[in-house]
């Protein structure tokens, strides 16, 4: 199986360098044969890049602003639109950005051109302030980091366990 884990955000704002951080600590951990972890930082076009190379799953790490107490770590499956259903006007104004900075407008895209995976997760953890600017996470933050990335690594075991093993 193959999986793509990226760590999406700008770490120029406070704790929107949530997934970045996650992806690089990731990065430097031995994880399960076929899992391949990015960062794409806020170039949600790269993101879209790294899908076409076919992937099984992909998870997505980003700070996402629930309204929870913040560090709260979140894992979502995401409702992903579909530009095919939208009217041509809808789908000029949700793709006409194409630095596509947003994961949602990201996936968006891949799933119109037929690159998304089947199984997409959103592991996103609330900002302490959605809205801040400077590099560094708040402590709330910093400490949801070690969350997410044992959730992560659940969510990689319980995939590599589903997968039927290869007989000869």
């Amino acid at each position: 199986m193959r999986i793509l884990v990226a760590g999406v955000g700008n770490v120029l704002r406070g704790d929107d360098g949530f997934g970045v951080e996650v992806a690089r600590r990731l990065a430097a951990m031995t994880l399960p044969a076929g899992v391949t972890v990015v960062e794409t930082g806020i170039a949600g076009i790269a993101l879209v890049q790294e899908l076409q190379d076919g992937w099984d799953a992909v998870f997505v790490v980003d700070a996402v602003d629930r309204g929870r107490a913040p560090g709260t770590v979140l894992l979502i499956e995401p409702d992903i639109v579909d530009v095919e259903a939208l009217s041509l006007e809808a789908r000029h104004d949700l793709l006409a950005d194409m630095h596509l900075a947003t994961p949602g407008r990201a996936l968006m895209l891949a799933r119109a051109l037929g690159v998304l995976p089947p199984k997409v997760l959103l592991v996103g953890c609330q900002p302490t302030d959605p809205d801040a600017v400077g590099q560094g996470l708040t402590p709330a933050v910093e400490a949801a980091v070690e969350v997410a990335l044992a959730e992560i690594i659940r969510e990689l075991e319980e995939l590599a366990a589903a997968v039927p093993p290869v007989r000869p």
